[in-house]
C-alpha cells in the first residue's frame, strides 16, 4: 500500500464502539488520577499520628507523588510510541492501582513514600494518554465535546479532593482515601481492555521501532524531580535562604537547559521539543501553564482564607469552593459546544477577561466578616472563566500538529498544567508571607507610645477584661495581646487582597496573547483556517 493510501486510511479509522463510551472510560482513569493529587491534603496530620512521624515529614506523600507524576507525564507521548498507546495506558492504570492499595496497607512512612513513588508514576500516563484517546477517537467537529467530558474531571477533581479526603479521614480511615481507587480501577481496567484501541498510526510508528533516549531520559527525570521539590519545598525552607533549595535550582537548571540542547539533536528525541516551533503550541503551553497557576492559587486562597481567617470549620469552607465545581460542570458541556460555532481564540480571550475580572473583584469582597453566600458566589465567578479556557487552550495545542503526535501534545500540555499547578501553590504561599509580614510592619509602625488612638484602644479593652474579672495588670496584657492579633488578622487580609491581585494581572497579561493565535476552523478540531 502506497504511503498516500496509508496515509487516508489512517485519517478515515474510526473506533469500533462508540466514542462517548470510549470517552466515559478513559475519564474515568483520568479521574481518578487527578482526585489523588488533592485528596491526601488533609489527611497528612491523620498519616503522620498514625505513622509515627512529623507533620513535616508527613508532607513528602504530597512531594514524592508529584515528583514521579511531573517526570512521567512529558514522556508520555514517547512511552505510547514505543510499547503502544493502549498497552502503556493499561499498564499505568495497573501501577496506580496495586500502588493504591499498597499506600492504603503502608505499615511506615517510608513504605508509604515508596509506594506513593509509583502510583505517581503510574498516574502520571493517565491523564495524557486519555487526552490522546479522545483526540484519535472523534472526529475534528466533536473534538471540542470530548475535551469538554476531560476537562470536567481535570478541573472538578482538585476541588472535590479535599472535601472528599476530609470526610473520608473524618468518618473511616486515611487508608480509605487509596482503597476507593481499587473497585474504580478495576472495572476502568476491564472496560479498557474491551473498548479502546489504537489507531493505525499508532501501529506504523511502533513497527518502525523506538530507541530509548537514556541520557535525554536521565537528564529529564533529574531537572523535573529537583525542580518539582523545590517548587513545594521552597516556601518551607526560606527558599535562598537555604542551601537544599539553591542547590535543587542549581541542578534544575543545568539539567533543563542541557536536556533542551540534547533532545534538539535527537532524531527520536524522549521529548519533542521541536514542536515548541509551532506558535499555537507554545502559546497554548504556556497558557495552560498560567491556568494551573490560576486554578490551584485561587483553590488554595480561598478555603485558607476562610479557615484562617473568618473562622470557617473545614467542611464549611469546602462547601463554599464547591458551589464552583458545580459551575465548571454545568459550563463544560456549553464550551464543547461553543467551539463548534466560535473560534478558540474569542472563547479563550473571554475567559481571560472574565477570570481577570473576577480575580481584581475578589479584592473588594475579602473582609474578616465575609458571609458564607458571598465566598460561594466569589468561587463561582473565579471558575465561570476557567470555564472558558481550559477546552479552547487544549483545542488551539493541537492546531498545525499532524495526528501522529497527538500523543506529545498532550503529554506536553498535561505537564504544563501540571507544573503550574506546583507553581500557583509556590506562589501564593511565599506572596502571602511576604505581604503579610509587609503590611504588618506598616501597621505597627503607625502605633507608637502616646498615641491617643492607641491608648484609648488599650484602655477600652482594658475595663471590658477587667469587668470578666481579670486584675489591671493581666487586664492591660490581655489588650494588647488583643490589639497584637486585630494587626496580624488585618495584614494577613491585606496579603490575601494582594495576592488575588496578582493574579488578576498574569490573567490581564494573558488576554493579548489570545489574539494573536492562529485561528482555527470552528467545528474543524486542530484544523487552521483561512486567514
Amino acid at each position: 500500500m502506497s504511503t498516500a493510501a496509508t496515509l487516508t486510511a489512517e485519517e478515515a479509522w474510526r473506533p469500533s464502539f462508540n466514542p462517548w463510551l470510549i470517552a466515559v472510560v478513559v475519564a474515568m482513569a483520568a479521574f481518578m488520577e487527578v482526585l489523588d493529587t488533592s485528596i491526601a491534603n488533609v489527611a497528612l496530620p491523620y498519616m503522620a499520628g498514625n505513622l509515627g512521624a512529623t507533620t513535616d515529614q508527613s508532607t513528602w506523600v504530597l512531594t514524592s507523588y508529584l515528583v514521579s507524576n511531573a517526570i512521567v507525564l512529558p514522556i508520555s507521548g514517547w512511552m505510547a510510541g514505543a510499547f503502544g498507546r493502549k498497552r502503556f495506558f493499561m499498564l499505568c492504570l495497573f501501577i496506580f492501582t496495586v500502588s493504591s492499595l499498597l499506600c492504603g496497607i503502608a505499615p511506615t512512612l517510608g513504605a508509604l513514600l515508596f509506594f506513593r513513588v509509583l502510583q505517581g508514576a503510574g498516574g502520571g500516563g493517565l491523564q495524557p494518554m486519555a487526552q490522546a484517546i479522545l483526540a484519535d477517537t472523534f472526529p475534528p467537529q466533536q473534538r471540542g465535546l470530548a475535551f469538554a467530558l476531560y476537562g470536567i474531571t481535570a478541573v472538578t477533581a482538585p476541588t472535590i479532593g479535599p472535601t472528599l479526603g476530609g470526610w473520608i479521614t473524618f468518618n473511616y480511615s486515611w487508608r480509605w482515601i487509596f482503597f476507593i481507587n481499587l473497585p474504580v480501577g478495576i472495572v476502568t481496567l476491564f472496560l479498557i481492555y474491551n473498548f479502546v484501541e489504537d489507531p493505525p498510526y499508532l501501529a506504523r510508528i511502533k513497527a518502525a521501532g523506538v530507541k530509548l533516549d537514556y541520557i535525554g531520559l536521565g537528564l529529564l527525570a533529574v531537572g523535573v524531580g529537583c525542580l518539582q521539590i523545590f517548587l513545594d519545598k521552597g516556601q518551607e525552607d526560606d527558599w535562598f535562604g537555604s542551601h537544599f533549595i539553591t542547590s535543587l535550582v542549581i541542578i534544575s537548571t543545568v539539567s533543563l537547559v542541557m536536556l533542551v540542547i540534547w533532545e534538539l539533536r535527537q532524531k527520536a528525541p524522549i521529548i519533542d521539543i521541536r514542536l515548541f516551533k509551532v506558535f499555537n503550541f507554545a502559546s497554548s503551553n504556556l497558557m495552560m501553564f498560567t491556568l494551573g497557576i490560576m486554578l490551584f492559587a485561587s483553590l488554595v486562597l480561598i478555603p485558607l482564607f476562610l479557615q484562617t481567617l473568618a473562622g470557617y470549620t473545614a467542611e464549611t469552607a469546602g462547601l463554599a469552593i464547591s458551589a464552583g465545581g458545580v459551575c465548571l460542570l454545568i459550563e463544560m458541556p456549553i464550551m464543547g459546544v461553543l467551539t463548534t460555532k466560535l473560534q478558540a481564540r474569542y472563547l479563550i480571550a473571554f475567559g481571560w477577561v472574565c477570570l481577570a475580572l473576577a480575580m481584581w473583584y475578589s479584592t473588594k469582597q475579602l473582609e474578616l466578616n465575609i458571609s458564607f453566600s458571598t465566598s460561594l458566589w466569589l468561587r463561582v465567578e473565579q471558575v465561570f472563566g476557567m470555564g472558558f479556557l481550559f477546552v479552547p487552550i487544549t483545542l488551539v495545542a493541537y492546531v498545525g500538529i499532524p495526528a501522529e503526535k497527538n500523543n506529545s501534545v498532550s503529554g506536553m500540555v498535561n505537564f504544563m498544567r501540571n507544573i503550574g499547578s506546583s507553581v500557583g501553590t509556590s506562589i501564593v504561599t511565599t506572596l502571602l508571607a511576604r505581604r503579610s509580614q509587609f503590611h504588618q510592619q506598616v501597621l505597627v509602625s503607625h502605633i507608637r507610645y502616646g498615641n491617643p488612638r492607641l491608648f484609648a484602644a488599650v484602655q477600652g479593652l482594658s475595663q471590658r477584661f477587667a469587668s470578666a474579672g481579670l486584675d489591671p495588670h493581666s487586664a492591660q496584657a490581655a489588650a494588647y495581646a488583643q490589639i497584637y492579633q486585630t494587626i496580624n488578622a488585618q495584614s494577613s487580609a491585606q496579603a490575601y487582597i494582594d495576592t488575588f491581585m496578582a493574579l488578576a494581572v498574569g490573567s490581564a497579561i494573558m488576554i493579548f496573547l489570545s489574539f494573536i493565535l492562529r485561528r482555527n476552523d470552528p467545528g474543524g478540531g486542530g484544523h487552521v483556517a483561512v486567514e
